[in-house]
């Protein structure tokens, strides 16, 4: 098995549209890439042959698009053994999947579909985590994603599912600031408070991208359009709490010309390391109170 490589900085997500471009760069700053490993397990051809050049020059990290841990169904057997020696081939230090469901009774519906916040939807997902830590062997962080409806009465806020979530399963977490910002604007809450809730012990890797603002003023996260000055900011207020957690910019549709992506790159990694040398600093400060 290869060696696992240290992850850290801004990464990219490695998309088809721009596997050339990405593959062909000399761009200090993108440091990882993030695949979705379904483009991989089990497939040969060119998708084989763009992972092996992408693994020769990055370290890789993983993000599901199958096995949301509200789905009711265990994932079957017949993914997840091809799934956890794809994984193991590749040293990937951890696997995330979306805290959502995707699909019933055997059929995909291709969304990310938000779960009822109540006790029982917790006790689903701390199963549906655990089992995957378990078979796959490999520590499992979960991503807090965007919804636009409540999926049923709530017996509680969305931070405090997702806390629930988070201690009783003891798991990690890739928390997603756009949809933190998104859910915030749609659904009325202070996303900074929000922020200030987060267990920074858990948060293993960070997710932006941009969105688009409807004529109505509902925000859609999309990943197809520049990233918003807010989310800029509500990035850099979380990276001073959390410290140097490596944050992927996520772009899957409307790509643009190869060296505005490269902009938001380079914008990211200031924002990175001006906020991670703040917390340090403060951490130092505080130590030194002590």
């Amino acid at each position: 098995m290869a060696e696992t490589r240290k992850v850290d900085g801004i990464g990219i997500g490695l998309r088809y549209a721009m596997a050339e471009r990405t593959l062909a760069s000399d761009v200090p700053e993108i440091r990882w890439l993030e695949i979705h490993p379904e483009n991989y397990v089990q497939r040969g051809g060119r998708f084989r042959h763009v992972l092996e050049r992408a693994r020769e020059r990055f370290p890789l990290v993983t993000h599901g698009l199958t096995m949301g841990f509200g789905a009711v169904d265990r994932p079957e057997d017949s993914y997840v053994k091809p799934l956890r020696d794809f994984l193991h081939e590749n040293a990937i230090p951890w696997h995330s999947e979306h805290l959502c469901f995707s699909g019933d009774g055997g059929v995909m519906l291709h969304d990310l579909l938000p779960v009822p916040f109540t006790r029982e939807s917790v006790g689903v997902a701390v199963a549906r985590i655990r089992e995957a830590r378990d078979r796959l062997e490999l520590p499992i962080a979960l991503e807090n994603i965007s919804y636009y409806a409540d999926a049923g009465p709530a017996e509680m806020p969305e931070i405090d599912f997702l806390l629930e979530v988070l201690e009783q399963a003891d798991c990690k977490l890739l928390l997603d600031v756009n949809n933190v910002f998104v859910n915030s604007q749609n659904h009325g809450f202070d996303p900074r408070a929000y922020m200030d809730r987060i267990p920074v012990e858990r948060v293993v890797q960070i997710h932006v991208a941009g969105h688009q603002v409807r004529d109505d003023s509902l925000i859609i996260d999309t990943h197809g359009e520049p990233m918003r000055d807010e989310v800029y900011e509500l990035l850099d207020f979380t990276l001073r709490r959390t410290g140097p957690v490596p944050v992927l910019l996520e772009r899957d549709q409307n790509f643009p010309p190869f060296e505005e992506l490269v902009a938001e790159v380079k914008r990211l990694d200031r924002i990175y390391r001006e906020a991670t040398a703040a917390a340090g600093a403060e951490g130092d400060g505080a130590r030194g109170a002590a």
